[in-house]
């Protein structure tokens, strides 16, 4: 059997997919969604832009709130555009280990915040979890995920709870900006965008989940959607959710077996959650096409599950753990096979990763300059530490920008989340 055909035929091979076809698609429902239609992608006002200078050596306090940890401190930056971090506080999550009241987790903020109360004015605070944004740059928290208990906190305002919670304390005249992770990667790479003169910025955004935040210059977009401020703004995609496109039998079963079928089917053929999922329902299948030796064959049937650090750790060859493909079971041929597999997985990931990229530098008007180029600001452990994954994306990226006439340069920002948002801190009021 011709495993690469049958992969292209699955539409698991990037050569099934035309990548212009697919921009346009991306493009497309880009549009849509900025202006109010139905489309996948929701295109959400960050509102806030990108035109305000970083004041050099000014603090303003930060506050991550992930899905595991809760990192409080202050920050500022020198003439060259570096970050310093002072004063850092970090802790588990409250309400991860058990459920809390919104008072415990205010208190937890103003006991980090209060004592600094004379060293900031503003607030940035990267808010990991889903909310609205809205346009005084508050946070309305829609649910929250990743275990969090804080259930007083849901359809609250996060930032002007935190603005009460400190006046109480008598901690006055603070003004709080509450940011995605994902707007805070774009910002994260304003610090070093603008010592090579960037053009515009993006935040991209590939670990267990996906997204995309852009500089959007149509300011009757931006009036459309309700922000009332001047020059460009910052939109969070949400491009996990790009479903404009057309996917295999296999995708469209592991869709339908996920727990929100339907939804985010752009992250489920790109995202480290997915991978190793999808990786192992198409050696199933192909098991049942003979293409692996008997033993093999009944250790591919006899796994419930495989995780992509695994399959990923087989297929780079690296040395580190296999888990179960370690099993006697498989021969060297049925692992060959496992890689030729993975490797179409990781291809085709990062075909959809250069498109969803690209889109966002088209939609942005700029990077027409060399000189001018798009800032891009990469995180996630997904794209640095998948075997092959971030050399392709920067290669299908290097023809399709040739082919346009745009100019890109990538950079990866330690602490985007942070860094982020004492930037939207320093510069969200300006």
């Amino acid at each position: 059997m011709n495993i690469s055909a049958w992969l292209k035929e699955q539409r698991i091979a990037a050569e099934a997919y035309d990548a212009d076809n697919l921009l346009n698609d991306f493009l497309r429902e880009m549009k849509r969604g900025l202006n109010g239609k139905p489309s996948s992608l929701a295109m959400i006002p960050a509102y806030i832009n990108t035109c305000g200078t970083i004041p050099p050596n000014k603090s303003t306090a930060v506050i991550d709130a992930g899905g595991t940890n809760l990192r409080i401190c202050l920050a500022q930056f020198d003439e060259a555009g570096k970050v310093k971090l002072s004063h850092f506080c970090k802790r588990p999550m409250p309400g991860r280990d058990h459920e809390v009241t919104a008072s415990e987790f205010y208190a937890v903020l103003t006991d980090a915040l209060g004592p600094l109360k004379d060293q900031f004015e503003h607030i940035g605070f990267c808010f990991s979890y889903p909310a609205e944004i809205t346009p005084n740059l508050d946070g309305r928290l829609i649910h929250w995920t990743k275990e969090i208990k804080i259930p007083q906190l849901v359809g609250q305002c996060i930032g002007a709870g935190l603005i009460q919670a400190l006046e109480t304390r008598g901690t006055h005249d603070k003004k709080v900006v509450v940011l995605n992770d994902t707007v805070a990667a774009l910002l994260a790479g304003m610090a070093q965008g603008q010592t090579f003169s960037a053009s515009s910025y993006i935040g991209f955004i590939l670990g267990t989940g996906t997204n995309t935040a852009y500089v959007e210059q149509d300011q009757n977009i931006g009036k459309l959607r309700g922000y009332q401020g001047s020059g460009a703004q910052v939109i969070n995609i949400e491009s996990g959710g790009f479903s404009a496109f057309e996917r295999g039998p296999i995708d469209r079963q592991l869709d339908e077996q996920s727990g929100n079928p339907g939804g985010h089917l752009f992250e489920k053929t790109i995202s480290g959650v997915y991978m190793g999922d999808l990786a192992l329902a198409l050696l199933k299948a192909l098991v049942a096409e003979g293409c692996f030796s008997a033993s093999g064959g009944a250790g591919i049937r006899a796994l419930t599950e495989l995780s992509t650090i695994h399959i990923d750790n087989l297929t780079a060859n690296n040395g580190h753990d296999i888990g179960p493909l370690g099993n006697e079971c498989f021969t060297e041929e049925d692992r060959n096979v496992i890689r030729t597999v993975f490797r179409a997985v990781v291809d085709r990931a990062a075909l959809l990763t250069a498109v969803n990229i690209l889109a966002a530098v088209v939609k942005s008007g700029a990077g027409h300059d060399p000189a001018h180029p798009v800032c891009i600001n990469i995180d996630g452990s997904t794209y640095y530490k998948t075997e092959g994954l971030a050399d392709r994306v920067q290669n299908y990226l290097s023809e399709m920008l040739k082919n346009r006439n745009l100019h890109i340069r990538c950079i990866q920002v330690e602490d985007a989340p942070i860094v982020g948002a004492a930037i939207a801190g320093l510069t969200a009021f300006n």
